[in-house]
């Protein structure tokens, strides 16, 4: 009896199926596209981990897909906080500043192995917070709240890079936004500053009078001198050539004038005008 034999047709190129899917998932696992501002290290997985010996710059990567790329921003990036300190009476004050920083480019790798992904809320704030207090401790309410703000921020920059220096973060800027203090202790400091500033008012009123009274006296002593060397140079003689020199004037004139040639008591000639 003759056995019947069952064939299985298999479709030509249904094997590449399988293997378009792998190559898909493959390129899919091996590529990493690194953004603007970014850049990347690799996890090694079958490795030491975190490689720090290289950092990835922006755009596309290939990466074994038994490998991790794991990215971070390297571009200039800001944290805003609100920080509690007490002055150096004891005082709270409420700070609100704003720092500037980025992870050092170079030493990324070392960063994320030694610090986490989490660097900021783990190193950086507790950082920022910490210089802080240091540097707002040394200052009265007074001192904080009117002239010392360019100081302050300049001291807890330089507080917070000291401390972070060897952990690959580097900080650019401090800005201190606003310096609150109790109701009280505000009204008062201003209550101070608006009478310092009346009293310099007052103050600069008197300078300018005693300057004004010392020109005039001045002027008047000037006067005085001049007077007095005028009335020293006038002698008789002088007087008299004087009277010559108007009568002469006066008869050259054509108004008319009747002028007599003698002399008064002062002997000066006696002139007559105009006399009906």
């Amino acid at each position: 009896m003759a056995r019947n034999q069952v064939g299985f047709n298999i479709p030509k190129g249904s094997f590449l199926i399988p293997v378009a899917v792998f190559l898909l998932i493959f390129i899919v696992k091996s590529t990493e596209t690194i953004g603007p501002g970014e850049a990347g290290v690799i996890f090694e997985r079958f490795g030491d981990g975190i490689n720090t010996e290289k950092t990835y710059g922006e755009g596309f990567h290939i990466v074994a897909p038994w490998n991790e790329m794991i990215v971070q921003k390297v571009r200039q990036q800001s944290i805003s906080d609100q920080m509690n300190v007490l002055s150096v009476n004891g005082l709270e004050v409420r700070v609100d500043g704003t720092v500037w920083f980025r992870p050092d480019y170079n030493k990324l790798g070392s960063l994320i192995k030694t610090k986490g992904k989490n660097y900021i809320t783990d190193i950086l704030d507790p950082a920022i917070n910490a210089a802080a207090r240091s540097v707002v401790g040394r200052y009265t309410p007074e001192q904080l709240y009117s002239s010392k703000r360019d100081v302050i921020e300049q001291e807890i920059l330089k507080v917070a890079q000291d401390e972070l220096k060897d952990q690959y973060i580097i900080v650019e800027r401090v800005l201190v936004e606003d310096v609150q203090l109790p109701t009280t202790i505000r009204d008062a400091i201003e209550r101070k500053l608006k009478q310092e500033q009346e009293s310099l008012e007052y103050q600069f009123r008197i300078e300018k009078a005693e300057k004004e009274a010392e020109r005039q006296r001045i002027e008047a002593k000037g006067k005085a001198d001049a007077n007095k060397i005028l009335s020293a140079s006038l002698t008789d003689k002088i007087l008299q050539d004087k009277g010559i020199e108007a009568t002469n004037k006066l008869a050259e004139s054509p108004n008319s004038k009747v002028v007599i040639i003698g002399s008064g008591k002062s002997g000066m000639p006696i002139i007559l005008g105009n006399q009906n």
